[in-house]
């Protein structure tokens, strides 16, 4: 009997393993990536290139042939395309599983004022999602809470570690506040809703709630309370610069409304977040220095009236207002579908925006916007050794086939659930 259950937990937990890749240890050796087109984050690309990196760090990128100092590890990938580690922000993955099963959903708080709740400390490393969304090159992602006015604090995470605390790169590092929407469908085709009226005046309750709140976090920030409050202490960075405000807002009216508030109050960094109409107010933006992280371009266009590929051109009339913004995906299905997040970026390349640029909107310039390109985001000596090789074009959903990836130097495991079910059922004998 002993025997028996030895063997059925050996076996389960053999299958657990397989579904989620263990995390890979630290990098021991020194690792050379030679003969792939590098693509360097950076807007340069260097065709048969070469990337060396030691001790998780980068200390060569260029062409093969100037490669002058020897490597533990040579990884030969000539005719295969090298990137940086794609960043994935506003994003609820690892706070969330299973949609229908709500013991497993963690993304959410009650109230409409929660700035202390941080995703940080709900994230699940070990989460079966993650490992399909890296098999894209999705390496890193900035984990938010959802849900009311300010919905909590977000934090960068890398997307392979033993735990929460393993994952975090940069902690604690924005507050979210959904701006209250101008415009609003209520009721039934059958049963009309509320009227313009009556919603104007809840809006500006609503609108009054806010101010009052940021103004006791002013007043509080400024000042050296006796009693800590939860609630204004982790607002207090905002007003230093040492934390973001990442303002969700999508109208024009609406993102107008929410810069100037924010300015009004003091909050010293501005990240806008959904902006669909940003090109509408890129004079706006420009002047009080706000970046954009765009909704998923793959969506419907929000008014009747709009060209039906206008969320597709976004990029390049961002990029053409001279705004930096890099691409998000968040929305219904988010968690199984930001996979698909190097897929937005060749949209954008389709659309008007050139190639260098649609990478750089998931690396380089995301790392910006999210304060952590003095490490990541790019392929550059000196920062972090967290790429992937890919077979193909990463952008391209018919190309893009990750081969190795590795973060901060860790040469990660492959495979997902899903690619251990696939392999379990095509070896399935034929009857």
């Amino acid at each position: 009997m002993r025997t028996a259950h030895f063997l059925l937990c050996a076996g389960l937990a053999a299958t657990l393993a397989a579904q989620r890749p263990t995390p890979a240890p630290p990098q021991t050796g020194s690792i050379l990536i030679t003969g792939g087109t590098v693509h360097t984050g950076t807007g340069k690309t260097y065709d048969e290139g070469a990337v060396g990196f030691r001790n998780g760090t980068i200390d060569f990128v260029g062409y093969a042939y100037a490669v002058k100092t020897g490597y533990d590890t040579v990884i030969e990938a000539r005719g295969m395309q090298v990137y940086p580690g794609f960043i994935l922000p506003d994003a609820t993955l690892g706070l969330g599983e299973i949609d229908a099963v709500r013991a497993t959903l963690d993304e959410e708080e009650p109230g409409d004022f929660g700035p202390e709740v941080r995703s940080a400390a709900a994230y699940k490393a070990d989460s079966r999602i993650i490992p399909t969304v890296r098999s894209n090159g999705v390496l890193l992602a900035q984990v938010t809470p959802r849900g009311n006015l300010i919905s909590g604090t977000s934090s960068i995470m890398q997307l392979d570690a033993w735990n929460n605390n393993d994952a975090v790169v940069k902690a604690d590092e924005g507050i979210h506040l959904n701006w209250p929407g101008a415009f609003r469908h209520t009721g039934w085709w059958a049963e009309p809703g509320s009227t313009e009226k009556e919603q104007e005046e809840r809006r500006s309750r609503t609108l009054g709630q806010v101010r009052t709140f940021f103004e006791r976090a002013r007043a509080y920030a400024a000042s050296d309370p006796n009693m800590v409050d939860l609630r204004l202490e982790a607002m207090r960075d905002l007003f230093t610069g040492r934390k973001t405000l990442y303002i969700h807002a999508n109208a024009a009216r609406e993102i107008q409304e929410a810069v100037l508030f924010a300015r009004e109050m003091g909050v010293r960094r501005l990240v806008l977040v959904g902006g669909h109409d940003a090109w509408r107010v890129a004079p706006l933006l420009r002047d009080k220095q706000v970046d954009v992280i765009l909704q998923r371009l793959h969506s419907l266009p929000q008014r009747e009236d709009e060209d039906p590929d206008l969320p597709y051109r976004l990029p390049a009339l961002l990029k053409e207002a001279g705004l930096r913004f890099c691409l998000g995906y968040s929305g219904d299905m988010e968690r199984m579908g930001s996979r698909n997040l190097p897929f937005l970026a060749g949209t954008a390349s389709a659309y008007g925006l050139s190639a260098p640029d649609a990478l750089r909107a998931i690396t380089l310039d995301a790392a910006a916007i999210l304060g952590v390109d003095q490490r990541y985001g790019s392929l550059e000596p000196g920062k972090s050794a967290t790429l992937f090789i890919s077979s193909g074009d990463a952008l391209d959903m018919r190309t893009n086939h990750l081969v190795h990836a590795f973060i901060d130097g860790r040469h990660l495991v492959p495979g997902s659930q899903q690619e251990q079910l696939w392999k379990q059922y095509v070896s399935r004998p034929a009857k």
